[in-house]
């Protein structure tokens, strides 16, 4: 029996909903808090992804978030509708992300994360879904184990496929909906071929979302896959561009729920945006915070792959300034005032132009 096409995407699933709320209305201060955390709970991983900037350097040194830390930026927030527990780390090597989750849950708000699933053994995948957990979404990558050691760095294919299989069938043993399951395939010139493969590949292990997720490379020294010449963005050919047809007739087909990064089209999230300042049309510094597992507050999620160096867009620190001072403090604003500039942030100058927002 075909896996049934979930409900479209609603609140609060839909990021789109937080940029709807500000509009136009976007000004150097913020006019309201913001509506979603991403909270890097490590910034550890297993893996060596040829894709991810923390193969190639020490963002920060490697640690996990105390769970002081982020209890105070939760409690700051009282209204938070959406926490993202990942950042550069894998979330499932830490200990106390079920309580995590469970902390969250309390205050009524959305919990997910994204991993490489590796770890998804039975103890915690229990008891993540028995915290609440409403999302889990795994970052696949590949359709076969020799695809998948290229971009991933080891040969861990199969373990995952078995993982996301026991993990299908414990939600069933449990009775449990959430949480929702996808998979995940960064796109790639040297993986948009399986992208078709990839979907049917869900289907088979019982994950009934699969989305298509953009490459953000640095505009300087690309490094291992994350580099111009493996960018789909603005480069496709026929060829790729029906691999990408194919895979949408084959979701269609086996009812598998298709789409791209931001809860755009396939098509959309690989071409450049119209006008002449495409990150003008950003809304994240003023829909979200994110926060590293020392505490940096960033602009956003996609900041570390699009540029070397922290400092250079540190926008203040968890630590030792209350979140509603750094959310409208001089940092920010001024961030603010370069993104809807004709100077953008260097981070964000190539968002719309080489990967899109």
């Amino acid at each position: 029996m075909a896996v049934q096409s979930p409900e479209p995407l609603a609140v609060p699933l839909d990021p789109r909903r937080y940029f709807e709320r500000i509009g136009d209305q976007r000004t150097p201060v913020a006019a309201q808090d913001p509506v979603c955390l991403y909270l890097e709970t490590t910034n550890r991983c297993n893996l060596l992804c040829t894709t991810c900037p923390r193969t190639y350097e020490e963002l920060e040194p490697p640690s996990d978030m105390s769970w002081e830390l982020f209890t105070s930026i939760i409690d700051q927030f009282p209204r938070i509708e959406r926490v993202v527990l990942h950042g550069v780390g894998e979330p499932m090597m830490v200990a106390e992300l079920p309580a995590m989750v469970r902390y969250i849950k309390a205050r009524d708000a959305y919990a997910l994360f994204n991993t490489n699933g590796t770890l998804m053994r039975e103890k915690k995948s229990r008891e993540l879904i028995e915290a609440g957990l409403d999302e889990m979404r795994i970052s696949l990558d590949a359709a076969d184990a020799e695809t998948f050691a290229l971009v991933r760095g080891r040969d861990l294919f199969d373990r995952i496929v078995r993982n996301v299989k026991a993990f299908v069938a414990l939600k069933k043993e449990m009775g449990a909906e959430s949480p929702r399951l996808s998979l995940w395939l960064t796109g790639l010139k040297e993986t948009l071929v399986q992208l078709p493969d990839f979907i049917r590949l869900a289907h088979e292990i019982g994950v009934p979302e699969v989305h298509l997720q953009r490459l953000v490379y640095f505009d300087a020294n690309p490094v291992g896959l994350a580099r111009p010449e493996s960018s789909l963005f603005e480069r496709r050919d026929a060829e790729e561009g029906d691999y990408l047809l194919e895979a949408e007739r084959v979701a269609a087909e086996l009812g598998v729920f298709f789409d791209a990064s931001g809860a755009a089209e396939p098509e959309a999230s690989l071409t450049r945006m119209s006008g002449e300042t495409p990150w003008s049309l950003c809304r994240r510094p003023w829909s979200l915070m994110y926060f590293t597992a020392h505490g940096r507050a960033l602009p956003c999620c996609i900041a570390p792959f699009s540029m070397h160096g922290y400092q250079n867009f540190t926008l203040g620190n968890a630590k030792t300034t209350p979140l509603a001072e750094i959310w409208n403090g001089p940092a920010y604003q001024d961030f603010r005032a370069q993104l809807l500039s004709d100077a953008p942030p260097k981070a964000c100058a190539g968002c719309g132009c080489r990967w899109s927002l």
